[in-house]
């Protein structure tokens, strides 16, 4: 019996074509939005180097924990239970005030917010608020986490408490209004430590690791690095407590400056792409 040839019904042709064209579509169909977004973020995040213009006089016993400039002032926040201050200096590093905190507080970050300056303490979860002009203490404030780093946006409270989390804080209530989770690649960045913001952005000291990541605060991505581990080596004293940890920006006249835990010295930095 021969073999008879294989018929295919019009109806079937047009069937496999339509189940053709079905699964190209699939295949070109633009990624949904969380998926971009995350194949995005993983591609290669810019490393920023720097140029320093200027070097000032720091006090090489401040183990620096907050670090911020107002006005043509650095205000300073230092730890170590029995040594912790708040200072008010020159921008040579010369104290003008100096305020001591009870010897059982840790203090860190340093924020000014209108006519107050906001100090955090590390373990004790506990706030502080000191008048700008006089530094006198009006009041303290509770937290549910560690205290590290603090800044603003001009709107709300910035906090970071050595995890991968930011919180945002109403600046009257000290009440949690959001949460982010600072990310690249996808993968959480923790360590997040003394923080400032800087043109739209929130730049954190990443602890022990001499470098800072900026980041978008919409969303926590992180939108690049700067690089400041040649500082850490030839400014840092030594031992293994006395990191980069100070950032401070002079929005007047667009000017960054950067310490360290018992650093000699303030470097003001311009940041450039490597």
């Amino acid at each position: 019996m021969e073999a008879q040839p294989c018929k295919i019904c019009p109806q079937d042709a047009l069937l496999k074509i339509l189940c053709i064209v079905l699964v190209a579509g699939c295949w070109l169909r633009p990624l949904p939005a969380a998926l971009a977004a995350d194949r995005a973020e993983s591609q290669a995040v810019p490393v920023y180097g720097y140029e320093i213009v200027a070097s000032y006089d720091h006090d090489p016993q401040a183990f620096t924990q907050g670090f911020c400039f107002d006005q043509g002032r650095l205000y300073e926040g230092t730890g170590l239970y029995g040594h912790s201050t708040l200072r008010r200096m020159t921008i040579d590093g010369r104290d003008l005030e100096v305020r001591a905190l009870p010897a059982h507080l840790f203090g860190e970050g340093v924020t000014v917010f209108g006519e107050r300056i906001i100090q955090l303490t590390w373990q004790s979860r506990t706030g502080m608020v000191w008048d700008r002009e006089s530094l006198r203490f009006i009041r303290s404030f509770p937290y549910a986490t560690e205290g590290w780093g603090i800044t603003h946006d001009g709107h709300s409270l910035i906090m970071s408490d050595g995890s991968a989390t930011l919180a945002f804080l109403d600046p009257e209530s000290f009440t949690r209004q959001k949460t982010i989770m600072v990310t690249e690649g996808g993968q959480p960045v923790t360590r997040l430590n003394e923080l400032e913001y800087i043109k739209g952005e929130i730049w954190a000291n990443i602890w022990k690791e001499g470098r800072i990541a900026r980041i978008n605060p919409a969303n926590g991505q992180v939108t690049g690095w700067v690089d400041l581990r040649g500082l850490a080596l030839q400014y840092a004293p030594g031992d293994e407590d006395s990191v980069l940890n100070g950032i401070a920006y002079d929005r007047d006249n667009d000017r960054i400056y950067v310490t360290g835990k018992r650093w000699s010295r303030i470097l003001a930095i311009r940041v450039m792409k490597k």
